[in-house]
């Protein structure tokens, strides 16, 4: 998500929605894998555009969009998402070809920007498919990081329907939304490897450096309301620990920190923090000279990493005199490439929708769903946006 701006986004209606995952496959099985991602611009003349449809319904001053716009712009406005998930695709597809699946086409959609995941589903629908995979680039619960992208397949859908009308009655079309992965041994292995060889770029020293594992920031409210309602919610909070202990341990750290990064919004609207820059300023004052930042929450080296990790905070550590190293995020590993492939295999079929190991007697795993359906009822409910003084 674009480096400052809030990821919770629109008015939408807070009383949560009851629909289930569609339960009745019969067996048939899947014909088409779609990769669905954030999306981010192309060039300079796209980021304020991108920016707008990010924020649309926000009321967010064009100042600030002004603002957000130079942090793409330091690089040449051009975010690195489209780019590392086109790679990602052809590494994807590779590993399908290996697995006797290369009759399994994969396209690329975005919430954001270009390829448009309306557009991406009616070029799918027109070239026959019919049983969709959506394979989200979040690993996580949560209203950003999982519903929304329920919602984006929702509308989706909706708008094939207005354009094919026959996709509303004779000839429908079932996308469904992969499950959760935050803690599949592939992300914890990848995660582990790179932050040894991150250790491994550190100058000798007599004491260990401190391993701060980060990830994006949510209103507390936000937070609170992952997962579903009857679990008490604040699943995403806990799923990031989760992973960044799995990690910490499975790379030899006895103890580590885990933090937070790009937060926005109104001050007076309360996230997750620490912040990763106000951390590191708490670590120099306790005497840490030497410290490895470890991206969990990301996937990627998009603008996040790149802006508030690579700019941000090392220009902190630097300023405090403090060695600082990011470790790579996990989608350059060939692992986690094979572990999108698992997820495709686990779910090709329909007689194993109800399978999976982590899914309750009867349930579906969590965050899989059928053509915008939640995977529990009153789950990762979006909270009100304050009003803008």
């Amino acid at each position: 998500m674009p480096v400052t701006v809030a990821p919770e986004s629109g008015d939408i209606d807070p009383t949560g929605d009851s629909r289930e995952c569609d339960r009745t496959g019969g067996g048939r099985q899947f014909d088409a894998v779609l990769f669905l991602s954030f999306g981010g611009p192309d060039g300079p003349d796209d980021v304020i555009p991108f920016l707008e449809n990010v924020t649309r319904g926000r009321g967010v001053p064009r100042k600030r969009l002004e603002e957000v716009a130079q942090h793409y712009l330091h690089f040449g406005g051009v975010s690195p998402i489209n780019r590392l998930n086109l790679e990602m695709i052809e590494a994807l597809r590779g590993e399908l070809d290996r697995r006797g699946r290369k009759g399994l086409p994969v396209f690329f959609g975005n919430r954001n920007w270009h390829p448009m995941i309306a557009d991406t589903v009616t070029e799918m629908y027109d070239a026959g498919h019919r049983r969709i995979l959506v394979f989200p680039t979040s690993a996580w619960g949560g209203y950003s990081g999982c519903r929304q992208y329920h919602e984006d397949i929702e509308h989706a859908v909706t708008e094939l329907t207005l354009r094919r009308p026959a996709a509303a009655s004779s000839d429908p079309v079932l996308l469904r939304k992969l499950p959760q992965y935050w803690d599949h041994p592939a992300m914890v292995a990848a995660g582990r490897d790179a932050v040894a060889r991150a250790a491994a770029l550190l100058p000798p020293s007599s004491r260990p450096p401190r391993l701060v594992c980060t990830a994006h920031s949510v209103p507390s409210a936000a937070d609170a309301n992952s997962g579903p309602a009857a679990d008490g919610g604040r699943m995403y909070s806990y799923q990031v620990a989760r992973a960044a202990e799995m990690v910490a341990r499975a790379a030899g750290f006895d103890d580590h920190d885990q933090v937070w990064q790009s937060r926005s919004g109104p001050p007076q609207v309360p996230w997750l923090s620490p912040d990763i820059c106000d951390h590191l300023e708490t670590l120099a004052a306790q005497g840490i000279t030497q410290v490895i930042v470890y991206p969990v929450g990301f996937i990627s080296d998009h603008l996040e990493v790149i802006w508030d990790l690579d700019n941000e905070a090392a220009d902190t550590a630097r300023r405090l005199g403090m060695d600082y190293v990011r470790a790579d995020t996990v989608g350059t590993d060939a692992r986690f490439v094979a572990l999108i492939a698992d997820l495709v295999d686990d779910h090709l079929v329909d007689d194993r929708y109800t399978g999976a190991a982590n899914a309750p007697a009867g349930e579906s795993p969590m965050g899989c769903g059928d053509n915008g359906a939640v995977c529990r009822d009153r789950c990762c409910v979006p909270v009100p946006r304050p009003t803008r003084s």
